[in-house]
């Protein structure tokens, strides 16, 4: 005999607990968007240089992102104006957000 004890708890989940959160006041009503949607552009196709020449302080910040054994390194004063960096190592396809 299949049991109907989860699919019920999923319903009443579904009917009764979800929808009283939708009730509630704003939960966003203190946020302050600064920009629009859209506004702060991602660095598409970044280029690199290797460690070495790289061009920054040795105190410089970072965003390290390693997949499949291959490294990048993303300039959080870079990110601060941009926020993200879409890129590719392999075929894995991420995105780097500060």
């Amino acid at each position: 005999m299949k049991s109907t004890y989860y699919p019920r708890i999923l319903l009443f989940v579904l009917l009764y607990v979800l929808p009283s959160f939708a009730q509630e006041d704003d939960v966003f009503k203190d946020f302050q968007r600064i920009l629009p949607r859209g506004e702060i552009p991602a660095i598409l196709g970044p280029t690199y240089v290797t460690a070495k020449d790289a061009d920054i302080s040795d105190n410089t910040w970072i965003l390290g992102v390693v997949i499949n054994g291959q490294a990048r390194a993303y300039s959080l004063n870079v990110l601060n104006h941009f926020e993200v960096v879409n890129d590719m190592i392999d075929s894995v396809a991420f995105a780097a957000v500060w």
